[in-house]
């Protein structure tokens, strides 16, 4: 998750939950329920030993789901949760983890603990894929077994907060094709990011940029980068070393319907410093405006129209407002589709 500044409105929510958590007494604001192995448990129960952690999560792979709470309609919509479970069937593969459990599993799996948990507030949903009985059995050779589990948790949205932050040019290379692959969702593969972070932080920037092994711009901390110049959207295009985000997919299209012109290509970081808007996109990160790389000004130094746009398009397809891309949405309780 992208750090963002503590003014915004998206702090001040997680800041909220923090303290009314503190009040209550208990050390975490855990659910009642999780799915592990197939079978939906009590939190308290969904133990393993100590020593399993480590080698175990080297080749985890996960997945980031939203789901966002609409009051007026008092529905619960979880965002793309099929293109979710695909692509982490996808990691799953690509890491050679065995997979136990179907894509209509999964996705029954998700929404029954939403209903078991009673969820009613923007939610994060993890399902985590990982190796099993790491002490007896190395994650590198073979005959090694993978488990999963899913949970669920709070997370408030920023979008339409005017949230905005600056960002640097990190030192570090983003992971490459041949290194570590970036289309999987790999638990090993975060790290990258977390150093970027972690430097941008220490050189007072909210978060970083991180350019592929040929110098040019890939991907920021957990989420893709878009810019704005004359009009035209430009992003990364696939073989840029970046994920295959369905949040970034999800935004091309919204654009292209809005009218404006999309190029995904290879792109050159002092782009970035002329663009007229820049902003990461991600699951976590929904639409971060970044309004200075280097120091280098974006633009007028606002969140430009652009983002904008695509910022109020996206809350309100997120929360059920509007009906062309009610395939997007999985709706928990009332299951009534908007304008019906």
């Amino acid at each position: 998750m992208l750090l963002f500044d503590c003014r915004t409105r998206y702090v001040d929510s997680v800041n909220l939950l923090i303290d009314r958590v503190a009040r209550s007494g208990t050390s975490v604001d855990t659910p009642k329920h999780l799915w592990w192995n197939g079978e939906q448990r009590a939190w308290e129960d969904c133990t393993v030993h100590v020593t399993e952690v480590g080698w175990s999560t080297v080749g985890a792979v996960f997945e980031g789901i939203r789901a966002y709470w609409n009051a007026e309609q008092e529905e619960l919509y979880v965002f793309r949760l099929e293109e979710h479970i695909e692509r982490l069937l996808r990691s799953q593969k690509l890491v050679k983890l065995p997979i136990h459990y179907d894509r209509d599993t999964l996705i029954s799996a998700v929404l029954n603990l939403l209903k078991a948990n009673e969820v009613r507030q923007d939610t994060y949903i993890f399902p985590l894929a990982y190796t099993s009985d790491t002490r007896h059995h190395r994650y590198d050779r073979a005959g090694f077994e993978s488990e999963l589990y899913i949970t669920t948790r709070p997370m408030p949205s920023h979008l339409g907060s005017g949230m905005n932050m600056s960002a640097k040019i990190s030192s570090w290379r983003r992971i490459s094709e041949d290194v570590m692959p970036p289309r999987a969702k790999n638990i090993s593969n975060y790290r990258n990011g977390q150093l970027a972070r972690l430097e941008a932080g220490t050189d007072g920037y909210d978060t970083a940029i991180l350019l592929n092994h040929n110098g040019n711009v890939s991907e920021a901390p957990g989420a893709c980068v878009m810019f704005v110049r004359d009009g035209v959207l430009v992003t990364p295009d696939l073989t840029s070393g970046i994920l295959e985000s369905i949040t970034r997919d999800a935004l091309l299209q919204m654009a292209r319907n809005l009218g404006i012109e999309i190029q995904e290509r290879i792109v050159d970081r002092t782009e970035l410093y002329l663009a007229d808007e820049v902003f990461a996109c991600g699951t976590a990160a929904e639409v971060s405006p970044i309004t200075s790389v280097d120091r280098y000004t974006v633009g007028n130094g606002e969140i430009g129209p652009v983002t904008r746009q695509l910022d109020a398009l996206y809350e309100n397809i997120l929360r059920g407002r509007e009906s062309e891309y009610a395939a997007w949405r999985t709706p928990i309780w009332q299951r009534v589709a908007v304008g019906a």
